[in-house]
């Protein structure tokens, strides 16, 4: 596998599901769209169908991994070249970054709508809808669209959560070559992923809002930040190490115990 063929894997594959991912929180979350409240169901399942999507498409060039953690945990596993790892991330934050633009572009009114209207400006956080994070210490009116934040602010457990479920996520991945003679599942690998990540939506998604990978949450936020959107409000940095830090603890924790249980 080539270095041009891991950039470009990655970044178009990461950024389909940003794209997807952050659009249905868009959809949920907007006045003027659609879908709107339609639930954290909608939101579990697209991000499944998102991941789905990106796999799909980047699995035969890269490998999509699209996630910092997976990366991590297959390069401990020994399935990537440590070498080829820094490569990998750059491509998934470059890609992460597009695909939040993407999101921005495809529902540009809609933002607009949603933060000029007195309504939404004046309710407080907890009433904005599904995917946005309560009472949190500067965050915008749509930071939820792109970012994830806690329902409870509590450093330990949020990390905690953050490292739980990419275990599941990354060991699920690691062990898909077991039930098929080593060989991997193939196309099939790519909805058994969507599949467990729905799992973790719906099962462990409850108090962080899942970010499960570290590009994830940290492109779109950026992004967040720079995009001249009115009314948004602050990024909230403070939070952001989080699920940065979590799910690469939990991609590492996955490596080892693969290595430890499976081999």
């Amino acid at each position: 596998m080539s270095s041009s063929d891991i950039f470009i894997g990655e970044t178009i594959g990461t950024a389909l599901l940003i794209l997807l991912g952050g659009g249905v929180c868009a959809a949920v979350t907007l006045k003027r769209s659609k879908a709107r409240n339609a639930g954290w169901l909608a939101i579990t399942f697209g991000w499944g169908f998102a991941v789905l999507t990106g796999a799909y498409v980047a699995g035969g060039v890269s490998g999509a991994h699209l996630n910092p953690a997976v990366t991590i945990g297959l390069a401990i596993e020994g399935g990537t070249k440590w070498s080829d790892v820094p490569l990998y991330l750059g491509s998934q934050l470059l890609g992460a970054m597009i695909g939040a633009v993407l999101v921005w572009a495809t529902y540009y009114g809609q933002f607009q709508a949603h933060l000029t209207d007195p309504e939404i400006l004046a309710a407080p956080p907890a009433e904005e809808g599904m995917v946005q994070e309560k009472a949190a210490p500067d965050a915008g009116p749509v930071l939820g669209i792109f970012s994830t934040g806690p329902e409870i602010r509590n450093v330990v457990q949020n990390l905690v959560t953050e490292i739980i479920a990419t275990v599941v996520l990354v060991l699920a991945i690691l062990t898909q070559g077991l039930n098929d003679g080593g060989n991997g599942l193939g196309v099939l690998g790519a909805m058994v992923t969507a599949l467990v990540v729905v799992g973790i939506g719906l099962s462990l998604g409850g108090p962080t809002g899942y970010a499960i990978n570290p590009v994830r949450d940290l492109g779109p936020r950026i992004v967040h930040s720079l995009l001249p959107l009115p009314n948004k409000g602050g990024s909230d940095w403070t939070y952001a190490w989080i699920p940065v830090a979590g799910p690469l603890i939990g991609g590492a924790i996955a490596g080892g115990l693969y290595n430890v249980a499976f081999k």
